[in-house]
């Protein structure tokens, strides 16, 4: 199932028959209640059923026939923290995933249905699939919830501004009248501008311990790469396993420029990899990795 995407915009898109979301921070995930049980899939195809039993149980009640496409969610202290779902999506065995569900519950924010009780609905407009979307979940309740949406641009700006602080990062904005863009970047996303997604060319320190990510940013004009603050905990584990998926690495023969570090040598990644980094300005201090950008 091809998910639709979204282009970064540095404005909120203006004008008559646009549509805002809130842009949830967790994991994109596709649910199929076929006429026999519950399939989920991440945004890179891999099916992740095993890992989120909650939820699973929860879409058995959605009609056979039911494709939704949303974020998988975890609110901690009356916010979503993405740790927490990188946390559930990584149970190594289906008794810790069930333990984790316990004391971890996930939710599901749905923004969009592509299948209703066996009919394919992703060439009808927004508007419509909208309104079929807020009919079927809003009767079941959590953990499956319709994300909220408005037309006006004022609220919308007013979300910007004011829901970062429950974990939204951003806003969706859709067109009221265009069919389910699978597979193309039709959609637009507006995120703070201290949030950029970044390319992974390298990593200091060595496979099995990664210390820091060598980056490089988009909208610089010299795109020179940058070496991020020292990775957390989490990050060196998740970094690890990343790099170990790809094989025999190159050794560290390449340099960058670090402030007040002078030139450090660093491990190269053909291809690269994509990371989620906060920046408060172009260089200095150094852009903190918030999360690998694997999408499960």
């Amino acid at each position: 199932m091809r998910v639709a995407l979204a282009a970064a915009v540095r404005t909120l898109p203006r004008g008559a028959g646009l549509a805002y979301e809130p842009k949830f921070d967790g994991h994109r995930l596709v649910v199929v209640r076929t006429a026999q049980d519950v399939v989920l899939q991440a945004r890179s195809g891999r099916i992740v059923t095993a890992a989120f039993p909650d939820l699973a149980a929860a879409a058995r009640e959605l009609p056979a026939g039911t494709v939704l496409d949303g974020e998988v969610v975890v609110w901690h202290a009356g916010r979503t923290d993405f740790a927490l779902v990188q946390r559930r999506a990584a149970a190594p065995s289906a008794a810790r995933a069930a333990v984790l569900a316990q004391r971890l519950p996930a939710s599901y924010a749905a923004f969009d249905v592509l299948e209703l009780a066996g009919l394919d609905v992703r060439a009808r407009p927004y508007e419509r699939r909208r309104a079929l979307l807020v009919d079927l979940l809003l009767p079941l309740g959590p953990p499956f919830q319709p994300v909220p949406m408005t037309t006006d641009p004022e609220l919308a700006e007013t979300w910007y501004a004011t829901l970062p602080a429950s974990g939204i990062e951003g806003l969706v904005v859709k067109r009221l009248d265009e069919s389910y863009p699978a597979g193309r970047r039709s959609w637009r996303k507006l995120r703070h501008t201290d949030i950029a997604d970044a390319a992974v060319i390298g990593f200091t320190g060595t496979p099995r311990r990664p210390l820091a990510l060598v980056l490089v940013l988009p909208g610089e004009d010299d795109e020179a790469p940058l070496v991020s603050s020292p990775l957390s905990a989490g990050l060196r584990t998740e970094m690890a396993a990343a790099v170990a998926t790809l094989g025999e690495v190159a050794p560290a023969a390449a340099t960058v420029t670090a402030i007040g570090l002078g030139e450090v040598p660093f491990r190269p990644l053909d291809p690269p990899l994509a990371a989620e980094v906060r920046r408060s300005s172009a260089r200095h201090p150094p852009p903190e990795v918030l999360r690998l950008r694997t999408d499960l």
